[in-house]
């Protein structure tokens, strides 16, 4: 038996960024027509890694070679030259332009007096039809489906001729055929003769995908493993560490009244996003699952029911009464809310985490009396919150932008979920994209707190783009496409493949 050659080496990568060790003494291999998994936490050191590999940062130590010559460092230039081709989870594309100016960008001289945009649209058709990713070159990309324009990113690295392409949560945004489609894909690369890192925490995926496996932890690299000879739980633990519980939701037993009803809601055209005709009843006791592609009016439908946009049709009840246009009014009738972007909406980071634990609240009497804060109720409240859901980073005077994104995360989820003394529990948890860009320690921690919200009495609606998720959490399903919303049915009814065909607009009852 053979072993195939090596097409790219790392050896002994080190990097430092001042203490902080990012990659520790790292060898890896990749082998011609392998897909290569590459695992690990958030601060594991994957990016910094592929960041050396791409030529973006300079190693403090160590070489790479790419089919057998040395790659020069700290030179993307030179990385493109050797072969390596990288496509990010969020796609560099101009959306004005089509798709072959996508493609041309960048990679014809400065000096060159005009486009060969002929011979470059043979090229690139040549390119699409030997692997298997069909293409319209005269489309503007922003009109293509999000399955497409990652197509348009693989065939960007293909025809500048990348022979190791990186892929970077390939899987993100895309539906469930959309994700069928990428593994065809790659198993045709393979067979073309390409060679694949690919980078994902879904492990399921990783392990239907993938020959090898390599897991980093702490900046180390702590396991390498033929994909046929283990678990997901054994690679959850190598990447933490320890094992990961699974969150454990009790079949639904008893639902009380709506707490939230929407009646044929739209909001504004002029929005980002925008809802069109959207129905929706939210009850105690129940987690409503709201799936889609990013984009599809997943965030006018948080910021409604948070009070920052407002509805010109229709209409919406909290606790049977005219949902409250105001924020601060929402927070004192028990609205909670676990925003989308942590960094810009959830937290302030240069205030300090007891700031930002009851920067929701602070008008309340409970923290605050003649406009002057109650310093010694705040942080005491702030320090249950960083006991209750381990907030670790420095405690209560940190600033919040010195936390991991995890620890961000528990904060936000920590002043949502947990009501100061004499004051009620949340009745209504807006959850968007709860458990985006966490490590898998995390991911389980903030979904079982969901849980425990749900079976304390709370309506819960989470809103992700993580299908999983979705299937985990929910009681009820909801699919949310081009500002409309199906009708939310028991999880039971759903399959992945009908969530997946309403996500891309196709009726969920065919």
């Amino acid at each position: 038996m053979t072993t195939s050659p090596n097409v790219l080496s790392l050896g002994n990568i080190s990097k430092r960024f001042g203490a902080l060790i990012a990659n520790d003494d790292i060898s890896l291999d990749l082998k011609a027509g392998e897909v290569l998994a590459l695992l690990g936490e958030n601060g594991a050191g994957k990016s910094t890694l592929m960041s050396i590999l791409f030529g973006h940062y300079v190693a403090d130590a160590g070489k790479i070679e790419v089919f057998g010559q040395p790659l020069p460092p700290g030179n993307p230039k030179a990385a493109l030259a050797a072969g390596i081709g990288m496509v990010h989870q969020h796609f560099t594309l101009a959306d004005n332009l089509s798709v072959l100016d996508n493609i041309l960008l960048g990679s014809e001289p400065l000096w060159q007096p005009f486009s060969r945009r002929t011979a470059a649209r043979e090229k690139l058709l040549d390119v699409a039809k030997r692997f298997g990713l069909p293409v319209t070159p005269e489309a503007r990309v922003g009109t293509l489906t999000v399955g497409e324009r990652q197509r348009v990113e693989i065939l960007k690295a293909l025809y500048r001729g990348a022979r190791i392409l990186i892929l970077d949560e390939p899987t993100a945004v895309l539906t469930p055929q959309e994700s069928e489609a990428l593994f065809d894909t790659l198993g045709q690369m393979v067979l073309q003769g390409l060679s694949i890192i690919f980078i994902s925490h879904k492990l399921a995926e990783v392990l239907r995908v993938s020959t090898r496996v390599a897991v980093l932890r702490s900046g180390k690299l702590v396991a390498q493993a033929i994909a046929a000879d283990v678990t997901q739980a054994q690679l959850a633990q190598w990447m933490v560490g320890h094992g990961v519980d699974v969150p454990q939701k009790k079949p639904l037993s008893q639902v009380s009244s709506e707490v939230c009803v929407l009646t044929s809601v739209s909001t504004e055209a002029s929005h980002r996003e925008r809802l069109q005709d959207v129905s929706l009843a939210l009850r105690g006791g129940e987690i409503v699952a709201i799936a889609g592609v990013s984009g599809n009016g997943q965030a006018a439908l948080a910021e409604l029911l948070c009070g920052t946009q407002r509805a010109v049709d229709g209409s919406v009840q909290l606790l049977g009464k005219p949902l409250p246009s105001s924020p601060a009014e929402l927070v004192q009738l028990g609205v909670a809310r676990i925003p989308e972007d942590r960094h810009a909406v959830g937290v302030v980071g240069d205030l300090p985490v007891w700031e930002n634990a009851l920067s929701e609240r602070l008008r309340s009497a409970t923290f605050s009396r003649w406009f002057l804060v109650r310093r010694r109720a705040a942080r005491a409240h702030a320090n249950r919150i960083i006991e209750r859901f381990d907030v670790r980073g420095g405690g209560a005077l940190a600033p919040a932008r010195s936390l991991s994104g995890g620890n961000m995360q528990k904060l936000i989820l920590g002043r949502a979920l947990l009501a100061p003394d004499g004051m009620p529990a949340a009745r209504l948890i807006i959850a968007h994209q709860p458990s985006w860009g966490l490590d898998i320690s995390a991911v389980a921690f903030v979904q079982q707190q969901l849980i425990v919200a749900r079976d304390a009495g709370a309506a819960v609606l989470v809103i992700s783009d993580d299908l999983d998720e979705v299937m985990a959490l929910g009681d009820r399903i909801a699919v949310m496409h081009s500002g409309q919303l199906t009708e939310a049915r028991a999880t039971s009814e759903w399959t992945r493949e009908s969530i997946g065909l309403a996500m891309a607009g196709v009726s969920s009852h065919a």
